[in-house]
């Protein structure tokens, strides 16, 4: 069962996820290569939802990393799980 998030939370949530997907640089090129975002679309649309979903599942699709950033940013893995899926949900 995913906690529930509201979709200001969950974008607080991205923000923070993206923010630590940005601080390694090895990692933020993969970021880049993997969901398709250039440095520009991350500058204008760094609030968009969906943009913040696709960091979400970025780090989804890597456990290690979903991990470590939710200790990172002083929450939990379902919780960012759960920001996604708030963000996705129109």
């Amino acid at each position: 069962m995913r906690s529930a998030v509201t979709n200001e939370e969950a974008g607080t949530l991205a923000l923070g996820a993206l923010a630590w997907a940005l601080s390694d640089s090895a990692r933020a090129h993969r970021l880049l290569d993997l969901t398709g975002l250039s440095p520009h679309d991350l500058r204008a649309r760094a609030a968009d939802p969906q943009v913040l979903a696709a960091v979400l599942g970025f780090l989804e699709a890597h456990e290690p990393d979903l991990i470590a950033c939710a200790d990172a940013t002083g929450t939990t893995p379902a919780a960012l799980v759960a920001a996604r899926h708030a963000l996705e949900t129109p």
